[in-house]
């Protein structure tokens, strides 16, 4: 008798493969504002055919992460205007989401994975690590919008964060916004863990406002 086939794991579309690497790429800033995107180019790079890449870049297209520059595709360089758009929507979504996050109340093995990626930026920060400190930051906004069971509200919110996520990359080698961020994700963790859900949008706010504020500095010195 034959012996029984195990099922071949299945993986993603390569076309949803394409999407997730530039996505990362240009939210780490890995990708300078102004390079053209061209599909050839970047299927060459990924080893996979023009038509994944195209319906890549379609899609970040559609999401506002790059823009269409004539036969090619490039980071678009977001304006003082840009960065207080985005924040509108932000201060718009983020709070509320925290608010039902910290009303559900959540208890210490629902909120481990935030107090062990805020551990990771704590080190991180006493260790002048910018970019551990950068990824410990990205896994605790990760584990907070796990809990959020709106799952549209998360792709919002996850998006218009993705739009300003590579600016941060350039604040947070600066140890005073470090520790700014480290304030108010505290006070979030802390409101969170009451299971306050007016502090914790408080919480939320406050941090938003900070980091609006920081960018737009660094817009303005740029």
């Amino acid at each position: 008798m034959m012996a029984e086939l195990k099922a071949l794991p299945r993986l993603e579309p390569l076309g949803d493969r394409v999407y997730a690497t530039l996505r990362d790429y240009l939210r780490a800033g890995r990708i300078p504002h102004g390079q053209p995107l061209q599909e050839v180019t970047l299927a060459a790079q990924l080893g996979v055919s023009r038509t994944p890449v195209r319906e890549a870049l379609t899609r970040l297209a559609s999401e506002g992460l790059v823009v269409a520059d004539g036969r090619s595709f490039t980071v678009p360089t977001l304006s003082e205007g840009d960065i207080e758009d985005i924040y509108a929507l932000r201060f718009l979504l983020e709070p509320e989401a925290l608010r039902s996050i910290a009303e559900g109340k959540p208890d210490r093995r629902v909120l481990a994975p935030l107090r062990e990626a805020l551990d990771g930026m704590v080190s991180a920060h006493e260790a002048d690590d910018g970019k551990a400190f950068m990824d410990a930051n990205y896994r605790y906004r990760d584990a907070w919008t796990a809990l959020v069971p709106n799952r549209r509200l998360v792709r919002a919110i996850q998006l218009y964060a993705d739009h300003v996520r590579y600016l941060r990359a350039f604040t947070l080698d600066e140890p005073s916004v470090r520790a700014l961020v480290l304030k108010g994700l505290k006070r979030l963790t802390t409101a969170l863990a009451a299971g306050d859900g007016e502090a914790a949008a408080g919480a939320m706010r406050a941090h938003l406002e900070n980091a609006r504020r920081i960018l737009l500095d660094l817009i303005r010195r740029s």
